[in-house]
């Protein structure tokens, strides 16, 4: 199993019972104990969790892993799911593109096509300060050290003043019943203005977080036009998105 993937595993089990142990980490990935310990090292220097005597403590309560954690994550899937999000749209749109490590993929497909495009955190703007056909907009604002999304009064404001075609919203969690949700507050006002720009809204998301619900509710589903997702969402919760009249595609 590759660091990533035990990564993921311990995250998971901190979001659930905020302290873990090294040999219960160990039985659960099939590794060695000083694997463990060296993972748990590694988290903690990333401020994911806090090491103590035997294991670890959650710094993660109600909160996104790092990026630089996500970036490793389900990557085959993030591309795909970014290749969709690519084929819906055309060229000449305008597209405001949301911070996170899913987006940055569909920015990296942006990069050959003709599009205006307004990137919401440094990620993506890295990707396509170099495309020669992208006319880029970057909204301004605060870049949150890490994440390096872009959050204030600025960043606000600059989307309110804009009106695109396209916004591609990242999801923390997602359901019928209760909307897009984040983890971060000062990025609830960022992606519903960057919603209320655009004449369509796509939010693309791998199937996981379905199962979750972020502290800050951004919009509910009916604000969606399209939901872009993996195989590994349940079929149930996409039956209500459809019954809502959002678009689902499958990939």
């Amino acid at each position: 199993m590759e660091s990533s993937e035990r990564g993921q595993i311990i995250i998971e089990r901190l979001r659930q019972a905020e302290r873990v142990t090294v040999a219960e980490l160990a039985a659960a990935t099939s590794c060695s104990e000083m694997t463990i310990r060296r993972d748990l090292d590694q988290l903690a220097e990333q401020g994911v969790l806090r090491r103590v005597r035997g294991g670890a403590v959650s710094f993660l309560r109600g909160q996104s892993a790092p990026f630089s954690l996500r970036e490793r994550d389900s990557v085959e899937v993030k591309r795909r799911l970014a290749t969709e999000v690519e084929s819906l749209i055309a060229d000449g749109e305008s597209v405001i593109l949301d911070s996170g490590s899913t987006t940055r993929e569909v920015a990296r497909r942006l990069a050959e096509r003709r599009v205006t495009a307004i990137p919401l955190d440094m990620h993506a703007a890295n990707v396509l300060a170099n495309a020669a056909e992208v006319d880029l907009l970057l909204p301004g604002g605060r870049a949150k050290p890490g994440e390096l999304s872009f959050v204030g009064h600025l960043t606000e404001t600059s989307l309110r003043a804009l009106r695109v075609d396209t916004t591609v919203l990242g999801v923390c969690g997602l359901s019928a019943e209760r909307g897009l949700t984040a983890h971060d507050l000062e990025e609830v006002p960022i992606k519903n203005a960057a919603a209320d720009a655009a004449q369509r809204v796509i939010a693309v998301c791998h199937g996981a977080k379905f199962a979750r619900t972020g502290l800050g509710f951004v919009c509910p589903v009916t604000s969606l036009d399209v939901v872009v997702t993996d195989r590994s969402a349940p079929t149930e919760m996409l039956a209500e998105l459809e019954a809502a009249g959002v678009e689902v595609r499958v990939v």
